[in-house]
């Protein structure tokens, strides 16, 4: 757990980081309320209670870096810098969306702000992210390439390959496992071989570290030294972050298999929770919290209310975009 107080340029990283999980949280949150109202295609998947990976890993990234998330990637790529209102549109399949409302909920791509997409497919995303960094590589930039997934995709055999690849080729990327306790429905200790998916690393002979995710100060100092290793040519490097996901796999999963005293403690895992306290300890004023929460709130009531004037695409479209020219 990162300790000490908090002051100058630190406070100001911790109020950043603190905003962006808001961001992420009162996002979710609405479309939860909007998938549960009927007003939503498709599938969604949330990872309210998980906000610390998302903003802590790209906390320590640059804008020119790049990133591929999951199926519940919302956070990572709002971390990134995407705007709510095309987000919103997408997941409503509107034409203003990120995609054209073509990709949903697991598909947003913005290659301008460095994401290389989020991902229905489980483990589709870590050998695009090696083969972004070796663009990188190759470009004679120094850019990193964070790839996003979880203990499920792990054991993809895609997943294995890419970071066999990184680590014959000394890929500038940090492998991020976010580890909520399930593969789906699926507990950790059922479908893994190992208590800890870090271990995994030194098999490709990529250095590997664990982080509690409560503690979301500690994932950005995680991924700072990470990261400033793999931009001075020291390889590839994983973080393995432990989470608790406070609402299922997908919405509307009842999750009976959790037990209900893992899920009472849920709020005692809450990374905003943990970090709020010490922001006001260290003299940040709470006007100046709930003015973040009032901004993201009123973000979100303009984004939904164009997202839901903008229009559907047209029967015409069906075909645009789909095949490379």
């Amino acid at each position: 757990m990162s300790e000490g107080t908090l002051t100058g340029e630190r406070l100001e990283l911790a109020v950043r980081i603190y905003d962006t999980m808001l961001r992420i949280r009162r996002f979710e949150e609405r479309v939860g309320e909007l998938f549960a109202a009927g007003e939503l295609p498709g599938f969604v998947h949330l990872s309210i209670g998980q906000e610390s990976v998302a903003a802590g890993i790209v906390s320590a990234l640059r804008d020119d870096d790049f990133i591929t998330a999951t199926h519940r990637g919302h956070g990572h790529i709002l971390a990134k810098g995407a705007r709510i209102a095309p987000m919103m549109a997408e997941l409503f399949g509107r034409t203003t969306g990120y995609c054209k409302g073509k990709g949903g909920s697991m598909h947003i791509v913005d290659i301008a702000i460095g994401v290389l997409g989020a991902n229905g497919i489980l483990g589709a995303g870590q050998p695009i992210a090696v083969g972004a960094a070796m663009s990188a590589r190759l470009r004679g930039t120094d850019q990193v390439v964070a790839t996003f997934f979880g203990e499920g995709a792990s054991a993809q055999g895609a997943v294995h390959e890419a970071m066999n690849l990184a680590g014959c080729w000394q890929a500038p990327i940090l492998f991020v496992a976010e580890i909520n306790g399930y593969a789906e429905l699926t507990p950790y200790e059922i479908h893994a071989s190992v208590p800890s998916i870090a271990v995994r690393g030194a098999a490709y002979g990529i250095p590997a570290t664990t982080v509690d995710g409560v503690d979301v100060l500690a994932v950005h100092d995680a991924a700072t030294e990470a990261v400033a290793a793999i931009r001075a040519g020291g390889g590839p490097r994983m973080i393995e972050i432990r989470t608790q996901r406070w609402h299922g796999h997908y919405e509307g999963d009842p999750q009976r298999y959790r037990p209900d005293e893992e899920l009472a403690r849920l709020p005692e895992l809450d990374p905003l929770a943990h970090l709020e306290p010490r922001l006001l300890a260290a003299g940040v004023e709470r006007a100046r919290l709930d003015a973040l929460d009032a901004d993201v709130r009123r973000e979100l009531d303009e984004a939904l209310e164009f997202a839901r004037q903008s229009p559907l695409p047209d029967a015409s479209a069906l075909l645009e975009d789909v095949y490379a020219r």
